[in-house]
């Protein structure tokens, strides 16, 4: 008997430790599927991020495009309503945007042309001498500015002028034959 004890008992703890390993086993098992979830689901949300891309407008460009567009706001329409400015200030941008212009904000404020051996500037005041000076009526150019951030930090735009290229002052009449879109202000604005 003492040898069938002892093959039972040997049984018995093999049969222990064969739990043991299957318990373990299982264990490892259910950790491996979690911890498989958990790195699959982080991989899909980092997947899913869109990779920041370094812009090359640095705050000096910034402050510069700034400028020149609410110089052209000031001396374009100063005097005009809100709703003028910014105006103004989308045709600018409506420009660099439609590829028929140069694509950087001052570039199209101070582009020139020449017709018959006369230089034309896009914007008149450009050409006008007495526009050289700085701003005058700093009330007139702080409203330029804040009609320059809202158009060109804050995408702002008035959609009767969304793809509006050209304008001109109501007391003149250039004769063009372009899509006439809005009157605001002063200013006919056309496609």
């Amino acid at each position: 008997m003492n040898t069938l004890a002892k093959v039972s008992n040997t049984h018995d703890n093999l049969t222990k430790i064969v739990v043991k390993f299957i318990s373990s086993m299982m264990m490892v098992s259910v950790l491996s599927i979690a911890f498989y979830g958990l790195w699959v689901a982080i991989k899909h949300k980092f997947d899913s991020i869109e990779p920041a891309t370094a812009s090359q407008i640095t705050a000096k460009v910034r402050e510069r495009q700034l400028a020149c567009l609410a110089r052209n706001i000031y001396y374009e329409a100063g005097s005009e309503p809100f709703e003028g400015k910014v105006a103004v200030a989308q045709v600018t941008l409506n420009r660099m945007e439609s590829g028929k212009f140069p694509e950087d904000v001052c570039q199209v404020v101070y582009q020139k042309n020449v017709f018959y051996e006369k230089v034309v500037c896009q914007f008149s005041w450009y050409c006008d001498r007495e526009a050289m000076i700085r701003p005058i009526h700093k009330g007139n150019y702080d409203e330029s500015m804040e009609a320059a951030k809202k158009v060109l930090l804050e995408g702002f735009r008035l959609p009767s002028i969304k793809d509006a290229l050209f304008y001109h002052a109501d007391y003149v009449n250039p004769g063009w034959r372009k899509e006439r879109v809005a009157k605001i202000g002063r200013h006919i604005f056309y496609n």
